[in-house]
């Protein structure tokens, strides 16, 4: 049985300003709060993965 964590939930990835994800989060403050310590980033929300 697979683990259902997070399924279907709205996620926000931190972004660098070099297109590389450093944090994953479902909560956007979280992510908010993440992306403060780095320069440059951003926070874009994420679509929860297609069930195959």
């Amino acid at each position: 049985m697979g683990c259902g964590c997070g399924k279907g939930r709205q996620q926000f990835e931190v972004v660098s300003a070099d297109g590389k994800v450093v944090d994953n989060s479902t909560s956007k403050t979280t992510a908010e709060a993440v992306a403060k310590r780095y320069d440059g980033t951003t926070v874009w929300p994420k679509e929860p993965a297609a069930n195959a």
